[in-house]
């Protein structure tokens, strides 16, 4: 969900670097790697956001030719305006910088993490989160759906809630009954970095609660680190799925023609969205493909994906 911002629109010759100087040699300039590399983490993260080239453009004020010249390698960006671009998505600067590690002790601390095993990385985890896996295991607190928009999560969940007799509760109406307003007006207010802290504490009043429910929760989710390891640590997650068309087909069947419904490149950009996302929604628990299918026989595929969860440890979900 996103709510365009007015912003200033700056000349193109002003955004444009210093034209890389004539040296032809078959050495790989090593500048222009750096330009290259940049722009794919910039490429990466606006998908990632679930952002179109012409939203961002609106949202920095930056124009949207000049962000393609970044996205493909031949922007030279300015750190200001560099900056402009990840606040706008609700990023860390530093994470769209190729090289320059966030401290001293991070090389060491990336190598020892290659070479851990799971359970390693499980306890590191605890650790520097502050909770033992005794702490994480009570925190259980039901099945979390994710997923692009459109795919039918909250018409799914309702279903299984109330089937399974657990309360059902979608995360974006949860978090505009919390803060008085509807996700686009906190976006328009605060930004995607505004959202998604907001998201983060939403969240977790809901765990403080202690009650099953199935969560519905917005297709960007996973695109903040630590909010989508809360959910995975605290629900038995399923990715909902759908063929590219169905997702937008959807949507537009609901009526909402936001930004990426309306744009001439919609369909592109959703397939963009779900490339960059695809590898985080696999780290659901179990996936449950909806494509092709009815209301009936979707909801029915979920319940089949849920049931050896619910037999196998009964005393998990047993009521307080």
């Amino acid at each position: 969900m996103l709510s365009i911002l007015p912003g200033i629109m700056f000349p193109d010759d002003a955004l444009r670097g210093q034209e890389p100087n004539g040296d032809m040699t078959e050495t790989p300039d090593p500048e222009m790697s750096f330009l290259e590399q940049l722009g794919q983490r910039v490429r990466t993260t606006r998908a990632l956001r679930g952002m179109s080239r012409k939203v961002l453009a609106k949202v920095s004020g930056i124009s949207e030719r000049y962000i393609a010249q970044l996205e493909g390698g031949k922007g030279n960006v300015s750190i200001v305006l560099l900056r402009r671009v990840s606040h706008a998505m609700g990023a860390h600067l530093e994470d769209l910088i190729p090289a320059g590690e966030p401290s001293p002790d991070w090389p060491v601390i990336r190598d020892l993490l290659r070479k851990a095993t799971p359970n390693q990385i499980a306890q590191a985890r605890d650790v520097l989160s502050g909770q033992s896996a005794a702490t994480a295991r009570r925190s259980f607190s039901g099945i979390a759906l994710i997923g692009l928009r459109g795919a039918g999560k909250s018409t799914l969940g309702k279903l299984l809630a109330k089937k399974i007799g657990w309360n059902f509760v979608e995360l974006n109406k949860e978090i505009e009954a919390q803060n008085g307003l509807s996700v686009a007006e906190i976006i328009a207010l605060y930004g995607q970095e505004g959202f998604r802290r907001l998201e983060q504490a939403a969240l977790a009043q809901l765990l403080a609660r202690k009650e099953l429910m199935v969560l519905a929760t917005g297709g960007g989710i996973v695109s903040e680190p630590l909010t989508f390891d809360l959910i995975l640590s605290s629900f038995y997650t399923i990715w909902v799925k759908a063929e590219p068309e169905e997702h937008m087909a959807r949507v537009r069947s609901q009526g909402d023609l936001r930004p990426m419904a309306d744009d001439r490149s919609a369909m592109d950009e959703l397939r963009t969205i779900l490339r960059s996302r695809e590898p985080l929604y696999a780290r659901a628990a179990a996936v449950v493909d909806t494509a092709g299918l009815s209301v009936d026989a979707a909801a029915a595929r979920l319940s089949e994906a849920v049931a050896p969860m619910l037999q196998s440890e009964p005393r998990m979900f047993a009521r307080g």
